[in-house]
């Protein structure tokens, strides 16, 4: 792995004040070079280059990792290549997160990243998010990039145990959307600041 992507990983992750566990950023970046192998035949990102990746992709996703200590059982809805599922799962080996993806080759993918990086606390679902029913409702649910609130709320809202959250990482404050939340859910906000580390 280039010198440059470890040391932008490890600077990005102690600008952000997070402590991981140990080997968890090998592990990362481990995962990186997996994303950038398949993507190449995949199209799972449209992010080609890997030192972008690691702002774009895993400090971005890793900047949630605060708000996510209290729950146990995660699903990253719409996870695509990983993301935000995987790198939290790295991050957070205690947390079972179950991704959820609709393509079969992007499933495909999540399931070997699962098994090359030996993520025992990961699961794969490979269809659509309103038809999966768990045996065991999750303690919040996730989305980057996945679709409006609105849409998320009436998707994905039977996964999570009463008073859970869904969370809908957003890349600006999306006004409109909490407006025309479905009645019995509300937007509560938090910024995340990961400016400086581009």
């Amino acid at each position: 792995m280039n010198p440059a992507i470890i040391s932008r990983l490890h600077a990005g992750i102690v600008t952000l004040g997070l402590t991981l566990p140990p080997a968890a950023e090998e592990k990362l970046l481990a995962y990186l070079a997996l994303l950038d192998k398949w993507n190449r035949v995949y199209n799972l990102t449209a992010v080609r280059d890997p030192e972008q990746m690691v702002v774009q992709h895993l400090l971005d996703t890793l900047a949630v990792l605060p708000w996510l200590c209290d729950y146990s059982r995660l699903a990253d809805v719409g996870s695509g290549g990983g993301l935000p599922g995987i790198p939290l799962a790295i991050a957070r080996p205690g947390m079972v997160v179950t991704l959820i993806e609709t393509n079969q080759k992007k499933a495909s993918f999540l399931q070997q990243a699962r098994i090359e990086l030996g993520l025992d606390n990961v699961h794969v679902h490979c269809g659509r998010v309103e038809d999966f029913q768990p045996a065991t409702r999750f303690s919040a649910v996730i989305s980057r990039a996945f679709s409006d609130l609105a849409l998320f709320v009436q998707l994905a809202g039977h996964l999570v145990a009463e008073g859970a959250p869904l969370l809908a990482m957003k890349g600006l404050l999306p006004e409109d959307e909490i407006a025309v939340l479905p009645a019995g859910w509300q937007a509560d906000v938090w910024t995340l600041r990961i400016g400086q580390l581009t």
